[in-house]
């Protein structure tokens, strides 16, 4: 028995050390819903977890854009249907001017109604901006809006683009009409105009399909990005997130390991502890010995002599 260096107690407290860690691994784990909190826990687990992260927040932005850019596309569509109603009410007064029972004041008041029609169309597309962006004209009324790019998706590529629109009466070749000069309107007049309002119905309808088939293609991406959104945050739990059953079964074990490590350590201390008490008796018991030992001695003498 070696009392200089207890090597048991040496060993069952490395041990000790190494539960203790554990548990706290554990605990952090537990309180923090993590597997992994720093970049020791997996190196590599963590590398693709924050890439993951990042592709899931880049993905989540672009859902943003897409929902921005529905907006804004419902903007130009409510506006355009608004101008549509406003075209159609032009080309029925322009029908009622081409027909003999409408008199001359009665043409000019016509005139006069489809003056303020066209400059109500002409106010719509002047007013209808997104965020300070014009969208059914340009910076004037000679131009048409620039064509509008949006980002859906995570990759700079991942781009959707609304068409350049010109819905006012320059664009749609309706200056003229809305310039006639009082009792300018005539039956032939009117019989003219009619022609030239079904092609700038045709015009709006146009830029409004463009606009409905922007706004499905962007909802479409919308979708999908949800989707991937979805199931890349899923991988990115799987890799980061703690598994609550496992980790609270391993947190038990390592008390459980903790209690019997620390009751093996008292057990290697009570050991030598034994050997001082061994030592002690047999300190305590000596001088007893020794008085018995000269008494021996000095009796066996007086017998020789």
């Amino acid at each position: 028995m070696r009392i200089n260096t207890n090597i048991s107690a040496l060993s069952a407290q490395e041990a000790a050390t190494k539960t203790n860690f554990n548990i706290q691994s554990s605990l952090e784990k537990l309180s923090s819903g993590l597997r992994i909190n720093k970049a020791s826990d997996d190196a590599s687990g963590l590398a693709i977890a924050d890439k993951l992260r990042t592709q899931v927040t880049s993905i989540n932005q672009g859902i943003a854009n897409g929902s921005s850019a529905v907006s804004l596309l419902q903007i130009a569509d409510k506006s355009m249907d608004e101008q549509s109603k406003i075209l159609d009410t032009v080309k029925a007064k322009l029908v009622q001017a081409n027909t003999a029972t409408t008199s001359s004041a009665g043409r000019e008041s016509i005139r006069k109604d489809i003056e303020k029609l066209l400059t109500q169309l002409d106010n719509i597309a002047s007013q209808t901006n997104y965020n300070g962006t014009k969208l059914l004209e340009g910076a004037t009324s000679a131009a048409a809006s620039d064509a509008l790019d949006f980002q859906v998706g995570e990759n700079s590529s991942d781009t959707i683009t609304m068409s350049a629109v010109q819905a006012n009466t320059d664009g749609l070749g309706l200056s003229t009409l809305k310039g006639l000069a009082a009792d300018g309107l005539t039956t032939t007049i009117a019989a003219a105009q009619q022609t030239i309002v079904d092609s700038a119905i045709t015009s709006l309808n146009a830029y409004r399909g463009d606009v409905g088939s922007t706004q499905n293609q962007v909802e479409s991406a919308i979708r999908n990005l949800m989707t991937q959104s979805t199931n890349i945050s899923a991988a990115e739990s799987i890799i980061r997130d703690v598994d609550y059953a496992k980790e609270s079964s391993n947190f038990n074990k390592q008390n459980i390991i903790s209690q019997a490590g620390a009751y093996a350590l008292s057990q290697s201390n009570a050991a030598q502890q034994n050997v001082l008490r061994l030592l002690q008796w047999s300190l305590v018991g000596f001088p007893t010995k020794l008085i018995f030992i000269i008494k021996f001695w000095n009796l066996w003498f007086l017998f020789i002599f």
